[in-house]
């Protein structure tokens, strides 16, 4: 099994208030944790940057302009109560989409089986017409239509495993029955979204999961519904919204999932990808705030992307 790591090399461009949890750290705590020899056998790609025009894609059409007109010539600006954005946030954006799409082709290409790019700001709250949740573009989203214009998939399956619901990919794809989304997401917590009536064209899947709630309550939700949907979907391409911010430690949310949980769901969707879709998964990284929790829940996805087994990792 080749994986592809993505990394992004202007990553600090994208700069948040002081105490803001989606900061740059995140991104250096998973170089450090994927920099030990555990990963030696990974292969490693800089984020090209693409034209944000894709945005257009899956964004409406005085989306972008919204988000330049925000963006300060220096400092930091803001889009809305949580969600800010800095001079150089757009230029983080376009490296975040152009490694999500270079990861996205080397999987189509069979360069790699699967891939995980390490990239921010996050996208999944990023509604069609609006900004949020510290999300400014929907990377996986366009990542998805990309996949459909550029590549042939007809059938897309998203899988969001952050602890908040992806209100933006739900809201872009509600009524396209070619893409299926499935989000397993604490409830009640924001965005407030992701009740399980929420079911769009029969393409939308959403399993809240209750406040102090562990791996095993995951686990029989997934077996219980998200497996057998994919399943039953039988994507062409795998995409995941993987965040990390159920991490028992994270400071954002209270699900009690520890590291081996992420690394057993992981290997669920792998199983699936092997069955349906040649193993073509590629991942890109949502939340997760602590960073710790981050670098422990990143570092058991990608070891099982890797070889199917966790092998010797300890926190």
């Amino acid at each position: 099994m080749t994986t592809l790591l993505i990394s992004q090399q202007n990553f600090e461009s994208h700069v948040t208030p002081e105490g803001h949890p989606e900061r740059a750290d995140r991104i250096r705590a998973i170089e450090d944790a994927l920099a030990r020899s555990r990963f030696d056998e990974l292969l490693r790609r800089d984020a090209p940057s693409v034209d944000l025009a894709l945005a257009e894609l899956v964004h409406g059409p005085r989306y972008m302009q919204r988000l330049r007109d925000a963006r300060p010539a220096e400092g930091i600006g803001q889009v809305d109560a949580d969600t800010f954005i800095s001079s150089g946030s757009l230029d983080a954006a376009a490296t975040a989409l152009g490694g999500a799409l270079a990861a996205l082709e080397a999987v189509v290409l069979g360069e790699a089986d699967n891939a995980f790019c390490a990239i921010r700001p996050p996208g999944h709250h990023a509604e069609r017409d609006t900004p949020m949740g510290f999300c400014l573009v929907n990377t996986i989203a366009i990542a998805a239509r990309e996949a459909q214009r550029k590549h042939g998939a007809e059938r897309i399956a998203i899988v969001d495993f952050d602890v908040h619901h992806g209100n933006g990919t739900q809201d872009i794809f509600q009524d396209d029955p070619n893409i299926f989304y499935a989000s397993s997401h604490q409830f009640p917590l924001y965005p407030g979204t992701g009740h399980p009536s929420e079911t769009g064209v029969g393409n939308i899947l959403n399993v809240p999961l209750p406040p102090h709630s562990d791996g095993s309550a995951m686990r029989d939700a997934y077996r219980d519904s998200v497996l057998p949907a994919l399943i039953d979907f039988s994507p062409d391409i795998m995409l995941i919204s993987a965040g990390f911010d159920a991490d028992h430690r994270d400071p954002l949310a209270q699900l009690d999932w520890v590291p081996d949980d992420f690394a057993w769901l992981t290997g669920k969707l792998m199983d699936i990808a092997e069955r349906a879709c040649g193993n073509r998964i590629v991942s890109l990284l949502e939340g997760g705030y602590d960073l710790k929790g981050l670098a422990g829940g990143v570092s058991h996805h990608v070891a099982m992307l890797m070889d199917g087994a966790v092998g010797d990792l300890k926190e």
